[in-house]
């Protein structure tokens, strides 16, 4: 019987393996009946080594709510979200080769997870906000990235906010003045201030790698778009609530604070 067994795990593994194989590269690593689907990735057991250092800062319970992943690629993430009790999990990417790694790894791990083709630019079209919204890895590959945190906050989002970007440059941050001088210059040189590189070419190889902010521009422009930050778990990742703007569409939000895991939803 213990023979038969391993026989016909061994034959599922095959089979799951092959199926990987036939969609493509895959970015995101997830284990799939005990096949991985991208084992020999540069960043390792990758996205998983990441959401190990921010995964206590998001509800463990997410029964009840709605989830948003703009940008799914393969779908760890929305996978992860599926698994904390989230329903519905909608994930969006306008890739259709990730959208079918997407699909396919949920429709294995037996998870019923919507995936659909749609840019950031379009999340009007959804027609409805989400407790939870993530947009984890999205940012940098972005022509026009803060239109579409401000689309985001407009159309989708309607409590916590999962930002993740790469960042480059320093990590010091520094109060933000209400007004500058048109003289004072020497502030574009101080390594607190925010600021964003603009990628021309490539950077890791890569065309879609647009910008590449300091810590300071990004928690700027997260302020900027109305999305408060609450927490910072992980160097790239920052935990937000989605505010209110004001009359003259500036931001109402304030440095960041700390909240406990049960206040955050």
């Amino acid at each position: 019987m213990n023979a038969q067994v391993a026989e016909i795990t061994t034959d599922r593994e095959a089979q799951v393996a092959e199926q990987i194989r036939a969609l493509g590269e895959w970015f995101h690593n997830i284990n799939i009946a005990g096949v991985h689907t991208a084992p020999e990735h540069f960043l390792g057991d990758f996205p998983r080594v990441k959401w190990e250092r921010f995964k206590d800062a998001i509800p463990a319970d997410l029964r009840g709510r709605s989830v948003l992943d703009i940008g799914c690629n393969g779908g760890f993430y929305s996978i992860e979200m599926k698994r904390r009790g989230a329903d519905p999990v909608l994930g969006i990417d306008f890739d259709e080769r990730y959208l079918a790694q997407a699909q396919f790894a949920a429709d294995a791990l037996g998870l019923d997870i919507e995936f659909r083709k749609l840019s950031v630019y379009d999340v009007h079209k959804l027609r409805e906000q989400f407790d939870v919204v993530l947009f984890l890895g999205v940012f940098y590959h972005l022509r026009h990235p803060l239109l579409a945190l401000d689309l985001v906050h407009e159309h989708v989002s309607r409590d916590l906010f999962v930002f993740q970007s790469l960042q480059r440059g320093s990590d010091e941050l520094e109060p933000v003045a209400d007004d500058y001088g048109f003289w004072d210059t020497e502030i574009f040189e101080r390594p607190g201030f925010p600021k964003m590189f603009f990628i021309e070419k490539r950077y890791a190889g890569d065309s879609t790698n647009w910008w590449i902010p300091n810590r300071a521009g990004v928690e700027a422009m997260l302020r900027s778009a109305g999305f408060e930050i609450l927490e910072h778990p992980e160097d790239e990742v920052f935990v937000c609530r989605c505010r209110p703007l004001n009359g003259h569409g500036q931001s109402t939000c304030s440095f960041a604070g700390t909240i406990t895991n049960d206040e955050q939803l």
